[in-house]
């Protein structure tokens, strides 16, 4: 079933009929989402609530907001958390040196109130969307590498949507946007938070999953090849390693090896999957990939 114009205020110009709908959409974008994936979109948009994905690196979280945006027509505004992030980092700041350049050039008959106009405003990231006037997708990126200072200050800005800058007063968002939260579980995100959001988990694609997807985003790579790689993914997912190759890597795995011709080296290109050394050395040592 198509999509149909929106009609409120939502954070899409398009309003999925339902999950199927997503799917196709997405698709559409080269992101394939199971039928689970696919509910857990169509009710974060539905219901204006943000969706909070988890998993393992990899798995295709991220890009999972991107495929979003670009289905729903909507821009992508980027929030990568990172520990010590603040709200001036996040929300907003002054611009100081414009503002002591005005003050100076007032020779101090400018009142203390008229810097912090709007025109010496920076808006960040969670202030650009909520005051885009334009279908936004707001993704907050590796929400577990954040403070729990931090993560407080999402939990009210998620439930009311709207902010206080002192200067200025309150600022609340003129649509609401799709909001996806990620996160590699580093640690625990709280339970106020969870239930602020929808929840899902993504886990690795099986075998099969795999494929479909390297065949979609690498079309030209041979059949012979795709199941190969993905045979030898899933023998490096089943070690006992410091990083698990993600969707990403069997991507470029597969591409690397059609790039080579005559089927590629499995060893010899083992650094497009494994990215620690102490990976590679174990992965030789036992002969996880003899025979692949």
């Amino acid at each position: 079933m198509p999509a149909r114009a929106e009609t409120g205020g939502g954070g899409l110009t398009t309003v999925w009929e339902s999950p199927h709908a997503v799917g196709e959409a997405l698709a559409a974008q080269g992101y394939l989402a199971d039928a689970p994936l696919r509910t857990a979109v169509f009710l974060a948009g539905a219901l204006e609530q943000p969706l909070l994905l988890e998993g393992e690196a990899g798995v295709g979280k991220t890009e999972l907001a991107n495929a979003a945006a670009a289905a729903g027509g909507a821009r992508l505004i980027r929030l990568q958390c990172h520990e010590g992030i603040d709200l001036h980092q996040a929300l907003y700041d002054w611009d100081y040196a414009r503002q002591l350049l005005t003050l100076r050039a007032a020779a101090g008959g400018l009142d203390e109130g008229a810097l912090f106009d709007r025109r010496f405003l920076l808006r960040r990231p969670l202030l650009e969307a909520l005051e885009s006037d334009e279908p936004v997708v707001l993704l907050i990126d590796e929400t577990d590498r954040a403070d729990d200072a931090f993560e407080a200050f999402l939990l009210e800005l998620l439930s009311e949507f709207q902010v206080t800058i002192p200067e200025l007063g309150t600022i609340r968002a003129r649509r609401r946007p799709l909001v996806v939260l990620t996160s590699n579980r580093t640690r625990e995100l709280h339970d106020a938070l969870k239930r602020r959001c929808l929840y899902h988990w993504i886990d690795y694609p099986a075998r099969e999953r795999e494929a479909e997807i390297v065949r979609v985003r690498a079309p030209g790579v041979e059949e012979e090849v795709v199941l190969r790689v993905c045979d030898a993914v899933l023998r490096l997912r089943g070690a006992e390693l410091y990083k698990l190759p993600g969707v990403g890597e069997t991507i470029q795995w597969a591409r690397a090896l059609a790039a080579l011709g005559d089927g590629g080296d499995l060893d010899a290109t083992l650094g497009v999957a494994l990215k620690v050394r102490e990976d590679l050395d174990r992965v030789r040592a036992e002969g996880v990939l003899e025979g692949a």
